[in-house]
């Protein structure tokens, strides 16, 4: 995070935290790995896990955040702290998020303890989990990426595909990676921590810097986005609720294959920028 600090100061960009976001994870399993000197399968199967998760989640964010600029959450503080928004980005931004990255990064760090670690039934229900939350929040993303590359949808709220079953179907799926990996983690050494770290995740990605900042953010900005909150589940996977009025009906958004991609930074509907935790993620 400091080195991606003194990068974001010469490209006059914080934005960048969001890709470094998913990359410490990925150089932090590696890192434990390494120094350890784990060479089981289990070790191996963690690791893959995590890279994964890891290098799709950036590849994702890169590719949107070239095309965006910075954020206005950090074009707004640049404005308002003048000279002092290196100091004040550094310890705000690049560094609380190093230090939420190294307490959630407890599963996948302290679960290559066990340096002989084989498969077992507790680490095939991890991947089943990890595996189940990465399809959810690689399709959402997709399902995102093309309903806002159409200008048809200018101004609308995307209620289709997953999401119309939750309004932040990506966070939902970012919570069950963790929780997959804490699974894995905790069976190879990690212990409480690994379900520790998912918790704090998962309570980032409702309650902090994701869905909840998100939907009052989308309820003052974007008209429709009310009724969409009062038919839909705000994390949770349900069936919609039944609007008081009749919705207009609108056209299928195109699912296309699945684009690489909450403390970091995610799309929503109708928001050009937005956060995932550094915390998406």
């Amino acid at each position: 995070m400091l080195a991606t600090w003194a990068v974001s100061l010469v490209r006059r960009d914080a934005s960048i935290v969001d890709v470094a976001w998913p990359l410490g994870f990925v150089f932090a399993t590696w890192a434990a790995r390494w120094v350890v000197g784990a060479s089981g399968s289990g070790n191996w199967v963690l690791l893959a896990m995590v890279t994964i998760w890891g290098l799709r989640l950036a590849l994702h964010l890169l590719r949107r955040n070239l095309k965006q600029g910075e954020d206005f959450r950090y074009r707004a503080m640049r404005q308002r702290h003048g000279d002092a928004f290196a100091v004040r980005s550094l310890v705000t931004v690049f560094a609380l998020q190093g230090v939420l990255l190294f307490i959630v990064a407890l599963p996948v760090t302290l679960g290559h303890r066990d340096t002989a670690a084989g498969l077992s039934t507790w680490l095939v229900l991890g991947v089943l989990v990890w595996g189940t939350g990465l399809w959810w929040e690689a399709v959402a993303d997709a399902q995102l990426t093309a309903f806002r590359r159409d200008p048809r949808n200018a101004g609308q709220v995307l209620d289709t595909g997953l999401w119309q079953y939750t309004r932040h179907p990506n966070y939902f799926g970012d919570a069950l990676v963790w929780w997959g990996l804490a699974i894995a983690g905790a069976s190879q050494g990690a212990g409480a921590w690994a379900f520790v770290s998912a918790a704090i995740m998962t309570i980032l990605l409702v309650r902090v810097s994701g869905a909840a900042m998100l939907d009052r953010l989308l309820a003052e900005r974007k008209p429709g986005y009310r009724e969409y909150m009062e038919r839909t589940s705000g994390f949770i996977p349900l069936p919609p609720r039944r609007a008081g009025r009749q919705r207009p009906a609108r056209r299928p958004v195109a699912r296309g294959p699945v684009a690489s991609s909450g403390p970091a930074r995610r799309e929503r509907p109708g928001q050009p920028e937005q956060q995932r935790p550094p915390h998406r993620g």
